[in-house]
């Protein structure tokens, strides 16, 4: 059983330099201490924030970058790259009709990063 994710829970790439921050809108009306996380919560750039540089080969900007300096790995900036769904998300509580998002889901980066929560935002809430 994991803690209910919400807004400001620290987030961390596998292949990111830096955490960040999650951005949960109010729309779905649901709040832990803050707006709470359902699975789709997943939009780069809206909800998933940069992690500040990229170290992933699969990134075209990492692999231009370390191509050009003849094959040192040369970070480049992170822009997430996420299109599936947190996984494996809380089923037993719904959150605007979708899974809520517990410490415990991962979400996936499409440059091969896993995107993981460091710090769930709060501690009051435990999804069941």
């Amino acid at each position: 059983m994991g803690v209910q994710v919400v807004m400001g829970a620290m987030l961390q790439c596998s292949f990111g330099l830096a955490p960040s921050s999650l951005v949960v809108l109010p729309a779905n009306k649901i709040l832990a201490t803050t707006p709470a996380a359902n699975i789709m919560d997943n939009k780069p750039m809206v909800n998933i924030l940069p992690f500040g540089m990229c170290q992933s080969m699969a990134n075209p900007m990492v692999a231009a970058a370390t191509a050009a300096a003849l094959g040192v790995l040369t970070p480049m900036p992170c822009v997430p790259a996420t299109a599936a769904p947190w996984a494996p998300g809380c089923p037993k509580v719904l959150i605007g009709n979708m899974p809520a998002v517990d410490s415990t889901c991962t979400l996936m980066c499409s440059y091969g990063g896993m995107i993981q929560v460091v710090s769930p935002g709060q501690v009051a809430v435990q999804n069941g």
